[in-house]
């Protein structure tokens, strides 16, 4: 039995299917749950037959009651890896308009703020990298701290942690981490404007002090891998990218803060929302309006966090500049995007021929936009942005290319991994982390992890079929396919 196979199976045994009947089938690639009860907007999941039919019904649960919400614009949506979440799905996107008494969600958001993938060429082939292979997993696996509650060597005092909470990749880069050239490739060219480290409480930022230049654990990870196959020719020139290309990718978010930030505000909002009268449909949906005291603090902390999130990754590529000067000092390692994935940005869409000013939450999902936009990197803007989509330390990951039609169909949004299709608990019942470990050993992927425990809950077959995902979000334009890449090391937390 094939993952594919085992990771549907279980799914199925583990969680209550969606029930199609109950959906209003759009396309072959989109779906709608028509507004019924508080519903002020309908809900459209995205994904095709199989998919939806693999879904936990938490989805359909979480994308209606999102759709409850104050000043939602549009519908809630739902991306093809959707699966249950904290109050909205993993693979939600939301936008409200503070026009219509919209608000903040930190459910919206999630625990781990600006969550993402950042993707580095390294200027190398396959056949440079295999001869050394094991030498370099051991190199990376050595600078680059992972695991739960793993430190680094960064030690900031509650000034500096305050300055790199404004600053960002920025600050990382005063600090000697990184190359200017990096800014242009990260979104908001490196740092978020608005954040407010005062709105981020003390016990939040002691648990970063220590925790700068890590992965964390779960499923995050650094990866070594390979293009194996280009989809667009085209878009692929234009990223820099070619058959048997060696790049890398991270994955990984705001560690300890952003965690803290979540628990901090779901508690002020779940307060903020009675006084303000709105009615949750479920408490998890914990918010607050966008102007309100409590909702601008969120904003201003939330913000801090996804800097926060922007210079671990670049302290990170710095430690992997510094693993392959080591062993591969011909290696050129350089940015070709940075993406994030748990955020609320301010942006502007046009809806109905009118450009409206949107907060639009994306969780568990990517930004999207589309070749020609005025947010894209001049180098970049004729191909559309980057969509980084991470693979299962196993499988393949995926580089695909914003589209103008996602941003209609969903504010420039898409899927940002393969989805959870079985709980961390069911996997480790499941699966052994060295059995895990040796399989995967066979088929050529080398992995470094502190935790057996870790990649068990981290197998493959824990997961949807990447490929399946990344197919449905291009069939359904929410982006399209660039490249296709596979594992050859893989740094686990």
């Amino acid at each position: 039995m094939n993952w594919a196979t085992v990771l549907v199976v279980s799914a199925r045994i583990l969680e209550p299917a969606l029930d199609i009947s109950r959906l209003e089938r759009l396309s072959a690639n989109a779906w709608r749950i028509c507004p019924q009860g508080n519903m002020r907007v309908p809900a459209v999941i995205f994904a095709d037959e199989d998919l939806i039919r693999a879904m936990d019904d938490k989805v359909f649960e979480q994308a209606a009651n999102v759709a409850c919400l104050p000043g939602i614009v549009s519908a809630s949506y739902a991306m093809p890896d959707a699966h249950g979440g904290y109050g909205f799905p993993i693979g939600g996107v939301a936008a409200f308009d503070p026009a219509e008494d919209g608000v903040v969600s930190a459910g919206g958001v999630g625990f781990d703020i600006s969550c993402g993938v950042r993707t580095l060429h390294t200027g190398l082939r396959r056949q440079d990298i295999m001869p050394i292979q094991r030498e370099l997993a051991d190199a990376l696996f050595r600078r680059i701290p992972a695991g739960l509650g793993s430190t680094g060597h960064i030690r900031l005092s509650p000034n500096e942690l305050d300055r790199m909470l404004e600053g960002g990749a920025r600050w990382a880069l005063e600090q000697g981490y990184g190359e200017a050239d990096d800014l242009d490739r990260i979104e908001e060219h490196g740092r978020i404007v608005g954040a407010e480290p005062s709105a981020v409480s003390d016990k939040a930022k002691r648990r970063q002090r220590d925790e700068m230049g890590t992965l964390g654990s779960g499923n995050h990870y650094l990866e070594v891998q390979v293009v194996t196959q280009i989809f667009d020719a085209q878009i692929a020139r234009i990223y820099g990218l070619g058959k048997e290309d060696v790049v890398m990718s991270i994955h990984c978010g705001s560690r300890g803060l952003g965690h803290q930030i979540g628990t901090d505000y779901l508690k002020r909002m779940l307060l903020a929302a009675g006084q303000h009268g709105i009615q949750l449909p479920d408490r998890e949906l914990a918010c607050a309006p966008i102007d309100s005291t409590v909702g601008r603090s969120y904003l201003g902390a939330m913000r801090a966090g996804v800097n926060c999130a922007l210079a671990n990754r670049q302290i990170l590529t710095h430690l992997t500049r510094q693993a392959f000067a080591d062993l591969l000092p011909e290696a050129g390692i350089r940015l070709l995007y940075d993406v994030s994935h748990n955020t609320c940005k301010v942006e502007e869409h046009e809806i109905d021929g009118r450009v409206r000013r949107l907060f639009v939450h994306r969780k568990g999902a990517t930004r999207a936009f589309g070749p020609g936009h005025a947010d894209l990197p001049e180098a970049l803007r004729f191909a559309g942005q980057p969509v980084l989509i991470g693979g299962t330390m196993g499988t393949a990951s995926y580089i695909l290319a914003g589209t103008k039609e996602s941003e209609r169909q969903a504010f420039g949004s898409a899927c940002h991994g393969a989805g959870r299709a079985m709980s961390r608990h069911a996997a480790k019942r499941q699966w052994n982390g060295r059995s895990v470990l040796e399989n995967l050993a066979r088929r050529g992927i080398l992995i470094r992890s502190p935790s057996l425990r870790g990649v068990a809950e981290e197998a493959p077959g824990a997961y949807k079929d990447v490929s399946a995902v990344v197919d449905s979000a291009h069939a359904a334009g929410l982006a399209r396919k660039v490249a296709r890449l596979e594992p050859l090391i893989c740094i686990k937390g």
